[in-house]
């Protein structure tokens, strides 16, 4: 490649850029299967925009950065100019407090994220063959765009690893979370799984699948067109219950899933409970290539054991089936942990205008990143999985 001048530009609206462009940078595979991340491919991202789960009002304003080459864009990012830290699920609330209580002004902020989903995923998408350079053009141009209008500070959240560590060398600051994931190890079958597991583990989970499976109804799985516009009224009803306990607001709109329901549907699993013919739980999950991504749960109707069922154990049941590597279960929750989802770090680089304020943080994250270390190792000690034959006799 050769070192011509490369143009960087920010974009209000992802209509405003090709579906194919975008895609040559989020998911270049796809043109042979699955793309690896469903959730920064173009259709994903219109359909938040054009239903306004994001936009004026939300604090997520879209500001998509691409980075154009020989007239051809070879790199991209999901920008957004956030006026709050909700949606998120890497909190930095205590920063935006500090920083408000010493006199600045932390919002707007930039971020490169998917809205209100907390997967992993690349978040500097390149062409292949631009890796190194995209991505440098991109943070380049990012905390450009930060400084020249004053803004606090750039986050970029749920990133790879490998981003991070580029990411950190390029003077970003990297930041260690936490998740619980569950890994296939070439199971043949659930009761493969269960084999793994420690004798009461075992038991206790089989005990849960049996509780859930006597609701009074039969539990389907769908996916593609199996998913029919009735099946969404239903889902929108458990979203409904769960955003409102958890977040105050949901946030997605009902729109969301009317545009989900006609681009996104083969990226997508549905669990449903129905009972009666009537579906009275369910759980939502996206398919990439190699990983089940659970997102969103919620019921009309509390039976035992249901929850774990459609979000824990028919997820481990599909991605067997399909032969995925791995399922990520979403943000927070140790109970995960019985269940066979072991602790995994996600990463996230940050960027602060303010020198003083960026040498706090930096002190910071050296502690919480050996706290997560600590965490992470003492939580997987405490894993369902045998350790030794001694204690399947016991």
């Amino acid at each position: 490649m050769d070192g011509s001048a490369i143009e960087i530009t920010t974009h209000a609206s992802i209509n405003g850029i090709a579906p194919a462009d975008w895609d040559a940078c989020a998911c270049p595979e796809a043109t042979s299967g699955r793309p690896v991340d469903p959730f920064t491919t173009h259709r994903f991202l219109k359909a938040l925009e054009d239903s306004y789960s994001v936009g004026a009002g939300t604090g997520w304003q879209p500001r998509y950065l691409t980075a154009q080459q020989d007239g051809q864009i070879i790199a991209a990012a999901p920008l957004y100019a956030k006026g709050h830290s909700q949606g998120e699920y890497i909190f930095d609330h205590n920063w935006a407090h500090a920083y408000e209580n010493a006199g600045g002004r932390y919002y707007p902020k930039l971020q490169i994220a998917v809205p209100f989903t907390p997967a992993t995923g690349r978040r500097f998408l390149t062409r292949p063959g631009h890796e190194a350079v995209g991505m440098a053009a991109l943070i380049q141009g990012a905390v450009q765009i930060a400084a020249d209008n004053n803004l606090s500070s750039l986050h970029a959240t749920f990133c790879t690893e490998a981003e991070a560590l580029a990411g950190a060398e390029m003077g970003l600051q990297p930041r260690i979370g936490q998740q619980f994931h569950w890994v296939n190890d070439s199971y043949g079958g659930f009761d493969d799984f269960l084999a793994s597991l420690s004798s009461r583990k075992r038991k206790n989970i089989r005990k849960e699948r049996e509780t859930a499976h006597g609701f009074g109804g039969q539990i389907v799985a769908l996916t593609g067109d199996q998913i029919q516009p009735a099946h969404w009224d239903a889902f929108w009803h458990f979203y409904q219950d769960t955003g409102n306990r958890k977040w105050g607001t949901p946030y997605l709109t009902r729109n969301f899933f009317h545009f989900a329901h006609q681009t996104l549907r083969d990226d997508m699993m549905m669990v449903l409970a129905i009972r009666d013919g009537v579906p009275v739980a369910g759980a939502l999950n996206f398919i990439g290539r190699d990983t089940l991504y659970g997102r969103y749960w919620g019921c009309t109707e509390h039976h035992a054991c249901l929850h774990f069922e459609l979000c824990y154990y028919q997820a481990i049941d599909f991605a067997i089936a399909q032969g995925l590597a791995r399922v990520e279960a979403g943000a927070q929750g140790e109970h995960k942990l019985a269940r066979g989802y072991l602790p995994v770090p996600v990463h996230s680089l940050h960027w602060f205008a303010d020198a003083g304020f960026r040498d706090a943080i930096a002190r910071y994250l050296v502690a919480e990143r050996d706290a997560v270390d600590q965490e992470i190792e003492v939580l997987t000690s405490y894993g369902p999985f045998r350790k030794t034959d001694r204690e399947e006799q016991q």
